[in-house]
């Protein structure tokens, strides 16, 4: 048995980045330690699942359901992928930041922690951590979404600089993405000041004072970074099915040896029923079995089911895919890393947010071929049937799921945890 000890983990309804979160807390419970989720009420039950004991933002936005009608951002109405950016970063990031950072206060003088563990983009967690002198690590879901020396910028999904040109892109991209992030740092200030803590020049300083930065993928997918961080960590992608999945029983008889084509987008509304409908119409009269998960955010009723198709709200990736030949998706971090553990190309038509960046660090390997969300049903119907014929696209993802695999079962996660925790002294809130 080891020293238990007391995390607080911190997060917000973002889709994919509740699950990861999850486990990591699920393994620390199996430890024996106390952990605490502090999050939106809609994750409540999850949490619960998990073993960790649930506490709902109180001032900070509380969904009680991942209906899109209350989903808090609308990055999807916005003309350009970067100003739907700005809006996540202002509705959901920094706009609410005094109102995290007094509801972790609350919080810690509740029951004190040795550790607290946010999600990467709670700047407001962070800021209240430093008001306190409470030691806190930071866990991300996915790619760093803050900039690390050598790997191209997010958002553009750029593959690394192989010239003089393209790093003198690079560099002016990155420049554009560090102002475009520092657009909260306003709001961040303003809270920061209400917590008498000093201002800071860019938004990325509010992750100085964390012990720790976890990055909850594969190193091996990941471009490679120059040199990283000392106290930045890849502890490899950290999945599961989330509790709300139902239950799948394959409809098809098992003489039915169609390929299996696992079509799989946002859990979060991203405005996508109209390409989603278009990845069905362009299977449809291809000689394979469809099964499109809609994650909630995408009614059955808004589309037309072909013959081929089943339409479900949810279903468990890990057994599904596990049947599946090719998996058409968003290109979201989680569907990916499902995906390549299970050793299956992809077609990734990206929406925005971190997707892009997904998407070329997939075909970057030759695990897959990405398209625009207003490509044609023709060039999808060419794309998948490219992925399902070309046999070198399984190969390229076995090569790199076999590697995305070994991390994930060989991850550090638990011990780093338990060793930033028994160094931080608890601190009486």
């Amino acid at each position: 048995m080891t020293q238990q000890l007391n995390y607080l983990f911190t997060s917000w309804e973002g889709g994919g980045n509740v699950t990861p979160a999850l486990v990591v807390v699920r393994k620390l419970v199996a430890r024996g330690h106390r952990v605490r989720f502090m999050s939106e009420s809609c994750n409540r039950s999850e949490a619960k699942a998990s073993g960790a004991s649930f506490v709902a933002w109180n001032r900070a936005p509380n969904r009680g359901d991942r209906t899109p009608e209350s989903q808090t951002y609308r990055d999807w109405a916005a003309p350009t992928p970067q100003e739907g950016l700005l809006s996540v970063i202002r509705d959901a990031w920094c706009g609410p930041a005094l109102a995290y950072a007094r509801d972790v206060i609350d919080e810690l003088r509740g029951e004190p922690a040795d550790l607290v563990v946010t999600n990467e983009a709670l700047f407001g967690v962070m800021a209240g951590c430093e008001s306190l002198g409470q030691p806190f690590a930071t866990l991300c879901p996915n790619i760093s979404l803050s900039p690390l020396p050598g790997i191209p910028p997010l958002g553009p999904g750029l593959a690394p600089a192989r010239n003089e040109q393209e790093r003198d892109l690079h560099d002016q991209i990155a420049r554009a993405s560090e102002a475009m992030f520092d657009s909260g740092l306003p709001m961040l200030n303003a809270a920061r000041a209400a917590l008498g803590l000093q201002p800071l020049t860019h938004l990325f300083d509010q992750l100085v004072p964390a012990k720790i930065e976890l990055l909850a993928t594969s190193a091996a997918f990941d471009f490679p970074a120059h040199h990283l961080p000392a106290k930045v960590r890849y502890v490899g992608p950290q999945i599961a099915d989330p509790n709300w999945a139902s239950p799948w029983q394959c409809p098809w008889p098992k003489a039915d040896t169609r390929p299996l084509v696992c079509v799989s987008f946002s859990t979060t509304f991203q405005n996508h029923a109209g390409v989603l409908q278009n990845v069905l119409d362009a299977l449809a009269p291809l000689p394979v079995r469809v099964l499109a998960t809609l994650g909630g955010s995408v009614k059955v009723t808004e589309l037309r089911s072909p013959e081929n198709c089943i339409l479900v709200d949810s279903a468990p990736h890990s057994q599904v895919m596990r049947e599946a030949s090719l998996v058409v998706t968003h290109g979201g971090h989680g569907t990916v890393m499902r995906a390549l553990l299970s050793r299956i190309p992809m077609l990734v038509i990206p929406h925005g947010r971190d997707q892009n960046d997904n998407a070329v660090r997939v075909t970057e390997r030759g695990a897959g071929v990405s398209l625009r969300p207003n490509a044609s049903i023709d060039a999808i119907r060419e794309s998948c049937l490219k992925l399902l014929r070309d046999p070198s696209f399984t190969d390229a993802a076995r090569r790199l799921g076999d590697l995305v695999a070994a991390e994930a079962e060989n991850s550090s996660v638990v011990s780093e945890l338990e060793a930033v925790a028994v160094d931080a002294p608890v601190v009486a809130a």
